[in-house]
């Protein structure tokens, strides 16, 4: 069954700057609430390009110092097929734009495993998160950071692939046709229980594939951006002008 979710809260900034600016915002902002709450806050980080000014933002003195680190946990929506050395990797970016220059200890860094075999390390790390999660029937994270590719994927949800209609998993091997190759991604039911999903979307190259998630007929096997919509959360648009100039 696909979540019914709420509305998206779409806001739109000037640029890719103010963008980043807000993310880390609200990243400070759900990180302090869950902390009070719940004495930790675990956070699942995009890759790509887009967010990785907001990991620098971050890791910034105006920012390092709001939040208390040692109970951050670091998750990943999706991983490449490579080892975390590798210029590819997910972890590698956010390890050296943010992780790395912060006081997070080792152990509350969940990286998800890239070299290997990609079927075999999906399955560690829903363990791993299955673990975290105290053996619940799904994971509660509370923050999912998230893009979208020009052709309406986020995370390694891609169109036309296996994991668009997994229900049961919270990891999977996903093999994408068009780059011939695996990705290890969360799964759209993963990510929708999740308390808060923030994306990012800057820049002209995502100008019409944002309105179509947004405002187009329901397709998601064609965007699979559109599947992402919490169960019991929220999920909020961060956009620059450019990237909302059709909405």
């Amino acid at each position: 069954m696909e979540a019914t979710g709420t509305a998206p809260d779409i806001r739109i900034h000037k640029n890719a700057e103010e963008v980043a600016r807000a993310a880390a915002n609200c990243f400070v902002d759900s990180a302090l609430s869950s902390i009070s709450a719940l004495g930790r806050f675990s956070v699942v980080l995009a890759g790509g390009s887009t967010p990785r000014r907001t990991y620098e933002l971050l890791a910034t003195e105006e920012h390092r110092n709001r939040i208390p680190w040692p109970k951050v946990h670091i998750f990943f929506g999706d991983e490449r097929c490579v080892p975390p050395t590798d210029a590819a990797s997910n972890y590698r970016m956010a390890d050296e734009a943010m992780i790395s220059r912060l006081p997070i200890p080792a152990q509350n860094v969940h990286r998800m495993a890239g070299e290997g075999d990609a079927v075999a390390n999906a399955s560690l790390y829903q363990s791993d998160l299955q673990t975290f999660f105290d053996e619940a029937p799904w994971p509660r994270f509370d923050l999912v950071l998230l893009g979208m590719g020009d052709d309406g994927h986020t995370a390694s949800l891609f169109p036309g692939t296996r994991a668009l209609s997994e229900r049961d998993a919270w990891v999977i091997a996903n093999w994408v046709e068009k780059l011939n190759a695996y990705r290890i991604t969360l799964t759209p039911p993963a990510i929708n229980h999740a308390a808060n999903v923030l994306f990012l979307v800057t820049g002209a190259g995502k100008t019409k594939s944002l309105l179509q998630v947004l405002r187009g007929a329901r397709d998601p096997k064609r965007l699979p951006a559109q599947l992402i919509r919490p169960k019991d959360g929220s999920v909020i648009w961060l956009v620059d002008k450019t990237a909302a100039g059709d909405l």
